[in-house]
Order: C-alpha cells, then structure tokens, then sequence
C-alpha cells in the first residue's frame, strides 16, 4: 500500500509506477483504492463510473480499469455536499457532516465487494493500494475507510511517499510514525522521499537521520522527474505555469470553480507547439488562438461564475469577433441558449436559464446519468484525406437538442456540433464526447485549423494515439523508479 503524509505527496503517481515496475517482474499488479475524492473520471466498458488515476494505474498494470478499482467514488458539488459512487453507480447525494453517519457501513460493504471482485477475477494478483490524504488525521481515524483500516484489513505492507519539493519533509515523515497507533507502526515498511532536486547524495545524511530516528528504512529518493505526468488532482493545474519553450499556439482553458474531467486536456498539453494557460474567472480573456471550456460537475453554477465575472462577456465578443471556442461536456452545455432544470438537479425545480447562446442548443437536465464508451467517425474539421474515428465516454447528465440546423461534430449527431460565430470567421464547436482530443490525427486537424489563421505550416496528421504516449510516459516513470527504489524490503514476506 502507498500512504502519503499528505495529499499531493505523490501516491497516485507512485502507485502507478509500482504496478508498471510489478508487471515487468511477470506479476499481474491489481491498483485499489477503496475511496477517492475527484471529479477526473473515467467510465469503464460496463459503464461504471471511477477516478482517473485508478484506470491509469490500469494502464500501468496492462489491465482494462473496472470500476471496482475504486468502488467509493466521491465527486464534489460545492457547498460542502457530494455525489456518492459506489461499484460505478451513483447512490445519492451526502453532505460532509453526515458522511460517516450515513455512509460508512455502506461504503465499507463496496469496498469489500470491489476487493472481491478483483480478487476473483485475478486470484494470482497482487494488490497495489493507494491511500488518500494523510493516514492520521485523528479526527477522522476511527471512521477511516481507504487508509490503515484497510491496510490492517489486508495486512497490506505499506510505503511512506513524503514531497520533499513542498518543504518539511523530516517533520512529515516523523509527524506522521508519531501519530500512528502502536498497532498500525508495524504497517510501515519503508519510507520514499519524492520529488528531490539536485545530487541524491547530498541527502545522504538526512537519509541516514530518518532511518536512526524512525528505525525504517528509506526505500528510495525520488528525483524531479522533467515531465509533464497527469496532475492527480485540480489543484495541480496551479503548478503549471512555466512557459513552453517552442510554443507557438496559446489555448486558453477556463478553469471552472466546478471543474471536471480536466484529463481531457492531457493531450494538448502534451503538444510542442501548444501553451495551456488556465483561466479562472475574473482574469483577462486576452486574445487566445482558441478557448477550451471544459467539463463541469455543476454547470449552472460555473454558468453564473462566468456571468457574474464578466468572463461570459467576454468570450461572447472573443467569438463573435473571429474566435474559436470549443467545450466539451459541461462546457458544451452552457454554451447553448437554453438549460431547463425541471427536477432541481442544479438549481431551482423548473428553472430554465439561457446560455452563453453560442450554440444554439437546448439542453434539459434528467434524472439519468450518460454513462457509456463511444465510437464515433468524425466529420469536421473535414479534411479530404483518411477518415478519423473518435473514441471516448459520455459522463454527463442532461440532454441537448439543436434548436436549428446545426453541423454535426461526428456521425452520432447528438455527441458534438459546430457553427460559425459572427462574421469575422469565429467558429464555436462542442462535444459530449471526453477524450476527443486523444485522436492525435483529429487533434492536429484541429490544431491545423488554428494554425493556418496564423500563417504557421501545417503539422503532420499521422500521429498515433495520445494512449501511445501516456505509455510511454509510464515507462520513463518505471524506469526512474526502478533505478532509485529498492523495493525488496517492501516484497518481502514478513
């Protein structure tokens, strides 16, 4: 099991690595993680809803993500209440003082049965748990469910991952064993120190201090990786400020105060030529080469952020004034003209509230997630060249409708549409499709589109899957961990 001294520290990533390092070695690594919080998902092939960085680990693995990698899913609404997943499905709404009254039992009995399902479809695999947040919060010890009570459940052997880029990392480490009860110290196998700068034996002494003080080894020191690894959680988009060096298109991504899915993004970030700059409401629209507005887990409140901000405003003239803009979900939705709320699922029972109205669709709000993968062949931007197919999942509730003829996006009409945005060549086009930017020959499509406004070449459009190079981002973090990590003492058998 991975524990980290605290959110950020570099479990999910750590996690990932251990299952790529586990399935070289001829195991069958299975990633578990009884409970999370995010509102990066995927959906599985059963139409089960998890967190994204439990099908990475998948992928690190070689196995397809199920759901029951993560079969408490907890997905933030705002106002201190969110959206309970159990096994893929949606079981309600719970707000954070009655959590642990209401959901405890329940989401121990899903947990249980996750850990089953594993365990029978794979019984010679190993399982790889990922904890959450610190594992000694004392006010929430007794009602833990994803951290020591389950590696005591488990008897799982456990690492300790502490970032030693935030500062502080003897007191976290130590801070941490200090906390643990007499009968969950014994969990802790090794330490790892991640994200060190610089010569690894200038830590040599502060290694061998931990190691006095604690009587744990330390397993590793985890150098800076130069990459740009899928940020674990929405408060890592904060950290990616620096400036691309080649960039030569600027995308602007609207960071809404209820972002979702911001994994879509991954594959334009990986771009060369492209520079991301994330956009809360508030800050200047500027003059972008285009504008992404993303997934939103409450799109009438992002509506209204983005309104009450003058940000609305602004990306209204940005497209009525020559430019493109492209949302995808939640960002599809409030680009219409209207959102009906009949059941009160966002808002007001009955409320209908017009949007950006850049694409003139209608969307209404259902009791009824879309939880499903999708092939679809793409139909713009057009090229005369091979035919693209576009693959990915709806997550979404609600349904849209064109209010009047409307270009398809792809062959399943009611997944995207396109249409052209005042008379200066703006162009505004949706999708409910995520992962559409993983296409990498309908990405540079896109991209190409873009750069013809500015007179830049064209790049190539046979470019593979964004699938091939997250795989190989996996490798280079194996690689790092296996050159720097000694994972016997975690191995083996007590």
């Amino acid at each position: 099991m991975v524990l980290g001294t605290s959110s950020g520290a570099g479990k999910s990533l750590m996690t990932a690595a251990l299952c790529r390092v586990l399935r070289r070695r001829g195991e069958t690594p299975l990633p578990f993680k009884g409970q999370n919080m995010s509102n990066n998902a995927w959906v599985d092939q059963a139409g089960g809803e998890m967190a994204y960085s439990q099908a990475l680990q998948a992928w690190a693995a070689g196995l397809e993500p199920q759901c029951a990698m993560n079969p408490v899913l907890l997905k933030p609404q705002g106002d201190s209440t969110s959206e309970v997943i159990h096994l893929g499905r949606s079981v309600g709404n719970c707000r954070a003082e009655h959590y642990y009254r209401d959901w405890f039992r329940p989401g121990w009995a899903a947990i249980r049965q996750g850990l089953g399902e594993l365990q029978a479809a794979d019984p010679g695999g190993r399982l790889v748990l990922e904890g959450a947040g610190s594992p000694v919060e004392v006010n929430l010890q007794p009602r833990d469910l994803t951290n020591l009570r389950l590696a005591q459940y488990l008897r799982a052997r456990c690492i300790l991952v502490a970032d030693i880029e935030r500062g502080g990392v003897f007191a976290q480490l130590v801070g941490t064993l200090a906390l643990l009860r007499p009968v969950e110290r014994p969990l802790i196998r090794g330490l790892l120190i991640n994200r060190f700068r610089g010569r690894r034996e200038l830590f040599d002494e502060g290694r061998r201090w931990l190691e006095a003080h604690t009587g744990i080894p330390v397993l590793g020191v985890m150098p800076w990786l130069d990459e740009l690894f899928p940020p674990e959680d929405s408060l890592d988009l904060l950290e990616r400020r620096g400036r691309k060096r080649g960039a030569e298109l600027e995308i602007a991504v609207l960071r809404l105060p209820s972002l979702s899915n911001f994994s879509d993004l991954d594959p334009l970030e990986a771009e060369p030529s492209v520079q991301l700059r994330w956009l809360a409401p508030g800050e200047e629209l500027g003059q972008p080469d285009a504008v992404v507005v993303p997934g939103s887990k409450q799109t009438l409140r992002d509506l209204e952020a983005l309104q009450r901000s003058g940000l609305g405003e602004a990306l209204r003239g940005y497209a009525h004034g020559g430019g493109h803009v492209f949302g995808i979900c939640g960002g599809l939705q409030l680009l219409g003209r209207e959102l009906h709320d009949p059941d009160g699922l966002e808002g007001d029972a009955g409320a209908v509230v017009p949007g950006m109205g850049l694409l003139p669709l209608r969307t209404a709000f259902g009791l009824g997630k879309a939880l499903r993968q999708r092939r679809s062949a793409a139909l713009w931007p057009e090229a005369s060249g091979q035919a693209v197919e576009l693959e990915g999942f709806e997550l979404h509730r609600g349904q849209t409708t064109a209010l009047e003829p409307c270009q398809p996006l792809c062959g399943d009409g009611e997944l995207g549409w396109v249409q052209a945005s005042g008379e200066r060549g703006g162009l505004v086009a949706g999708t409910y499709l995520h992962g559409v930017f993983e296409s990498g020959p309908w990405r540079r499509r896109w991209l190409n589109r873009l750069r013809e406004r500015r007179g830049l070449p064209s790049l190539s459009e046979r470019q593979p899957h964004h699938s091939r190079q997250r795989e190989a981002l996996l490798d280079r973090l194996a690689d790092a961990f296996e050159q720097h990590v000694n994972l016997e003492p975690l191995l083996r058998e007590p």
